[in-house]
């Protein structure tokens, strides 16, 4: 089959952008042809993908999308293909991955009255609709159960054209057999001394993945302790708030802000943490890839992915609603306890060897090839 793929932007490191190029990739693996239309792809273009990057400008980012759906459609009219799957919400798809939550449910619950008056929320308030609504056809590919009461609230929408998916782990974030060399390479190549402890924090969006308050809780820390305290921050975002926020703290060059990039797994074994305090996160795939390279976690509860960490013993899940003295005292009490970090990892390890969380591509390939949308 000839199938297309949607999706606004590309990049190597987003998590929706990496579950579109696993999923993409499966579908290509069992022999049909891929087209994507994109408006903006950074990175390679796999072998056999045919790229489009849709030539259109504007002044929002709402009316840019208009334009796109209008190029793309009068695209498939002269080269028609048999289905077409999104990652951002849009009418005339045939399969939505839903990475994105509930825009409707945001709207009435955390924005002014008046923001359902702006075009930007008719823009997404319609391009929503036509995925979720009753009597829409599309099928929906769920990471997480947390929104799709949401969306049936909402929308009506049948629960048969749900299809919830394991999550999708690459599995080259498991530890592997000279893990212990890894580590001790890495940790020589960011000039860690034994006795200090390195925090990171991975993923695009600081403010979203609670990077202020990461920092708050470092500064928070006992002095002797905080002395031994390293954080890196990895994502695709502009840290400048975030570091002027550090420098008021007096975290100093205790704190490194860098550039998404493709060898995380080094850091999750170079590590002695990971820190994921989000304010939201549909799910959180950083967490699951914590867990099974056998780094502890201290995460926040909102995460669609933090009931993994409370189920494999791997860390801690921070209580709802957030408190900021909680988050401080979780992490001084991780990185204080030796014996419970190592604790927290080993059990990660033994949860990567039988749980179900690397099949998602798979999955969700099998949705899209199924003979026909509902």
């Amino acid at each position: 089959m000839q199938l297309a793929f949607v999706l606004y932007k590309y990049f190597p490191f987003g998590g929706l952008q990496r579950d579109f190029m696993r999923i993409a990739l499966e579908c290509q693996q069992r022999g049909h042809q891929i087209r994507v239309y994109t408006l903006i792809w950074e990175g390679e273009v796999p072998p056999g993908f045919e790229v489009l990057v849709v030539p259109v400008k504007a002044l929002s980012n709402h009316s840019r999308n208009e334009k796109m759906l209008k190029w793309m459609n009068a695209d498939l009219a002269k080269r028609p293909v048999d289905r077409l799957v999104g990652f951002n919400k849009m009418a005339g798809l045939d399969v939505y991955y839903a990475a994105d939550g509930c825009y409707e449910d945001k709207a009435q619950n955390l924005r002014h009255s008046m923001y359902r008056f702006w075009s930007r929320y008719k823009h997404f308030a319609e391009y929503e609709r036509a995925v979720f609504a009753r009597d829409a056809k599309t099928q929906i590919l769920m990471i997480s159960e947390v929104q799709q009461p949401l969306f049936i609230k909402h929308y009506q929408t049948p629960p048969e054209r749900f299809h919830l998916l394991p999550p999708g782990i690459s599995l080259d974030r498991r530890a592997p057999a000279n893990a212990a060399e890894i580590r001790a390479q890495f940790r020589g190549e960011f000039m860690l001394e034994d006795h200090e402890l390195l925090l990171v924090q991975i993923g695009s969006g600081f403010k979203t993945k609670g990077t202020d308050r990461t920092l708050k809780a470092i500064a928070a820390l006992p002095g002797e302790l905080k002395k031994r305290v390293r954080l890196m921050v990895i994502g695709q975002d502009d840290p400048k708030v975030f570091q002027l926020q550090s420098a008021a703290l007096g975290l100093g060059e205790r704190v490194q802000f860098l550039k998404g990039r493709s060898d995380i797994p080094r850091f999750l074994l170079g590590a002695d943490l990971l820190i994921h305090p989000a304010y939201n996160e549909n799910t959180g795939t950083v967490l699951l890839e914590a867990l099974v390279a056998g780094l502890p976690v201290l995460v926040s509860a909102v995460c669609g992915y933090a009931h993994y960490i409370a189920e494999a013993e791997g860390g801690l899940v921070l209580d709802e609603p957030f408190e900021q003295d909680q988050l401080n005292r979780y992490l001084a009490r991780m990185l204080e306890d030796d014996a419970a970090r190592a604790a927290w990892g080993a059990n990660g390890l033994r949860f990567a060897e039988t749980a179900d969380i690397y099949s998602m591509p798979q999955h969700a390939a099998d949705v899209i090839l199924a003979q026909e949308s509902a």
